[in-house]
């Protein structure tokens, strides 16, 4: 048990996901249209937000005269003391703006005038004589969050579904309704900056700490704890506010004008170095905040909504919109072709088969989402390795405070462990993630076959065809493909390999189970290196090859992160480890032929026993806590060129290497390895870190158009043959200048 902070005592375990109260009233306005309605009980007025037909609520042009005309009844009504804000949703509050009608913005103009109709709104809110309080359960985001920040007082659920936060530039935009400007008056202008440039999620109780919200109650007493406090704040009595803390630093820096210099440089120091200019919604985020702090606050508001409109028609915007309405659209997709159905099996129990690096992060997600895990290998130091690993990962949640320590312990007590197959026979679902041999997991199938017959059997393969695993299947229409990426708890991608034989029953459990531990799900056809790998092939090979005739190693990875890309190609190989990749390069030649050969380089320097960071010694050199020291001068005696090196122009390698990845995209449309470009772009976007600002491989093309592509890949194979022949595909697109999106 603990205080509530408003006095009061209650179970701090309890997990109720839906606010309740005893509170009636009687009812003055109610719009059917937005869900908005006006509710007064003893002088306090309900002004409750439950957007018909939408699990959230979210804010758009016809709610803000219904606002208006409330606001104005709130006042005029002699009756009323003072009004709450309350959602009637059971796990969001206000989730911010209506991404669809942001789609419709064609002109700067009018993404202006949207922004200054929602900043008057605010500033009417904020003047309201009657005291006005967010009572705050669930999602407050974007405009949710300026709304409340609006509000002369913040009141909410200590619950983990509810989180507070400004996610506008994760869709190259700014807060446009007055967040710029409020929210460094209310927490300070550093934890501001920190929040609006990053767009992270706060959760309730760092919120209540830093002063976003004044207190934190219990679900079940929130909206009476609100009428209180609205009934004090109206008689003039103080109420148990949270100060914003100043420390040291912020006394420094903060409160006077050079400080604040200081502080803005910095900021922008960072984001440049982060995103390399390429994003320019945190940029003008920080013109707007530091207009404000210059000028006042209305001259920031000017600023806001200005950047505001000439963000929202900006191309980085629209590509970044794209993949939020794509990943929408993965989460409601069953993983079936179109119109096809299955109800899938709930997975409660599973087995994961290898308590290795990828077993052990396959297990920690699935543990974190609610399983019962049962982790098997070979022996008892290998799987109390395993538990380690997970348990590392639940510690430094705890340390980063997303976890408390009750919750690690809870959540470790649903992983066992053993070196025999006990536990398994009521398993619903085994993933393997055993040694990439064929005849390992030929084993393993068999095995698992025999001591779970119910079981769904997914292979964490990389390189192996899944229709080669299922040779030793009993039931082929239970064996599926689940690639997770590394490390599994941080990259958002799984991928689901399908064969013919593979039921539809199969394909929606594990889709729908992908999504319970909080993965992006796109749907591949079986083949050598299915999507993501198939498409990676080429670009890394490329690199490589660049290596053979003489570039710079530090010079290929600089050209690529220029490019976009978080890490270089030659970076990415020493992380994933070069073994893995000296695997899955004479597989992806085999199948595909010269176009997929590797890098005379890559293969010497695996010859040569380099494994990457993990052994500190790969294409660069690393300490022994794994830190990079730069590059290995000894590499480059492997390579064909040998010590000498060339100088190749910065566009010159982007092109040699992504235009192959493009390439190979299209080749995977084609072949009917993916089922949409739509499927195409997330999976490189969030496997492989394509620049998520330039939309995705298909999006790419798009914009750069086919016909301009065919023409460079034909260019290059020219000097290259059989390297970059254009996909039949692409030709065709080219010659009739049709696009991949609309």
């Amino acid at each position: 048990m603990r205080r509530g902070r408003d006095g009061s005592r209650h179970d701090r375990g309890a997990r109720m996901s839906t606010v309740t109260s005893t509170l009636t009233g009687t009812v003055l306005m109610e719009d059917a249209t937005t869900g908005i309605s006006l509710s007064v009980h003893d002088g306090v007025a309900t002004v409750r937000y439950d957007q018909p037909n939408s699990p959230v609520n979210t804010l758009n042009t016809r709610v803000g005269p219904v606002f208006e005309q409330i606001f104005a009844r709130i006042e005029q009504d002699a009756s009323i003391v003072g009004a709450m804000l309350v959602s009637g949703k059971a796990d969001t509050w206000i989730a911010g703006a209506d991404i669809d009608e942001l789609r419709r913005v064609t002109t700067p103009m009018e993404g202006e005038a949207l922004s200054r109709g929602g900043q008057q709104l605010l500033n009417r809110l904020a003047a309201m004589s009657k005291p006005f309080i967010a009572a705050i359960h669930g999602a407050a985001l974007g405009g949710g969050l300026e709304i409340a920040l609006a509000c002369r007082y913040r009141i909410a659920t200590d619950h983990p579904k509810t989180i507070l936060a400004l996610p506008e530039v994760q869709l190259g935009l700014l807060p446009g309704a007055g967040g710029t400007q409020r929210l460094p008056r209310t927490v300070g202008l550093q934890a501001a900056l920190d929040m609006i440039l990053t767009g992270k999620n706060i959760r309730a109780k760092k919120a209540w700490q830093m002063g976003i919200v004044h207190e934190l109650v219990h679900p079940s007493i929130l909206l009476e704890v609100v009428a209180k406090r609205v009934h004090a704040l109206a008689r003039g009595e103080s109420t148990p506010v949270r100060a914003r803390a100043h420390g040291a630093s912020a006394v420094l820096l903060e409160d006077n004008a050079i400080g604040r210099k200081i502080v803005f440089r910095q900021a922008r120091e960072t984001v440049l170095k982060k995103t390399r200019g390429q994003y320019p919604a945190p940029l003008a985020a920080i013109e707007a905040i530091q207009a404000g702090y210059l000028h006042g606050q209305e001259a920031g508001l000017l600023e806001e909504a200005r950047s505001f409109g000439d963000l929202a028609v900006s191309e980085v915007s629209r590509e970044l919109v794209s993949i939020f309405f794509a990943t929408t659209a993965l989460k409601k997709d069953n993983g079936l072709p179109e119109g096809e159905h299955a109800d899938p099996v709930r997975v409660r129990k599973i087995g994961v088969l290898g308590a290795g690096f990828m077993g052990a992060g396959i297990a920690t997600v699935a543990v974190q989402a609610g399983t019962i895990v049962r982790m098997k290998d070979a022996s008892l130091e290998r799987v109390a390795a395993g538990s380690c690993a997970v348990r590392d990962v639940l510690r430094e949640r705890v340390k980063r405070r997303q976890l408390t320590r009750l919750q690690m312990d809870d959540t470790l007590a649903l992983v066992g462990s053993t070196i025999d197959y006990s536990g398994f026979a009521n398993v619903d679902l085994v993933i393997e993630a055993v040694f990439e041999d064929l005849a390992v997991k030929h084993e393993v199938l068999r095995e698992v076959e025999a001591v779970a017959p119910r079981a769904i059997f997914a292979s964490n393969t990389s390189t192996i065809p899944i229709r080669d695993i299922a040779t030793a299947a009993g039931r082929p229409d239970q064996v599926v493909g689940m690639h997770f990426f590394s490390p599994v708890h941080k990259m958002p991608l799984l991928e689901v390999i399908v064969t013919p034989e593979t039921s539809a029953q199969t394909t929606a459990t594990v889709v729908a189970y992908g999504k319970q531990i909080g993965k992006t799900v796109i749907v591949v056809r079986d083949g050598p290196g299915f999507y993501v790998n198939r498409i990676l092939a080429p670009y890394i090979n490329e690199s490589g090859k660049l290596l053979d005739e003489g570039a710079s190693i530090d010079a290929v990875d600089e050209a690529l992160v220029a490019f976009g890309f978080p890490v270089g190609p030659i970076t990415l190989l020493d992380e994933v480890g070069l073994d893995i990749a000296g695997k899955s390069g004479p597989i992806m030649a085999a199948a595909f032929g010269e176009r997929m050969r590797p890098s005379a380089t890559l293969q010497r320097v695996i010859e040569s026993g380099r494994l990457g960071r993990k052994a500190k010694r790969g294409f660069y050199r690393y300490d022994e806590q794994g830190k990079r020291q730069g590059v290995d001068q000894g590499v480059y005696a492997l390579t064909p060129a040998s010590g000498s090196r060339i100088t190749v122009a910065v566009e010159e390698m982007q092109r040699r290497t992504v235009l192959p990845m493009l390439n190979e995209a299209v080749r995977c449309l084609e072949d009917g390895i993916i089922r949409s470009p739509r499927d195409g772009d997330i999976g490189a976007v969030f496997g492989i870190g394509f620049p998520p600002f330039r939309g995705g491989p298909f999006r790419f093309l798009d914009a750069l158009g086919a016909a301009t592509v065919v023409a460079q890949l034909d260019a290059l194979n020219a000097r290259y043959p059989g390297r970059y022949e254009p996909a039949a595909l692409l030709r065709a697109m080219a010659a009739s200048g049709a696009r991949f999106h609309p």
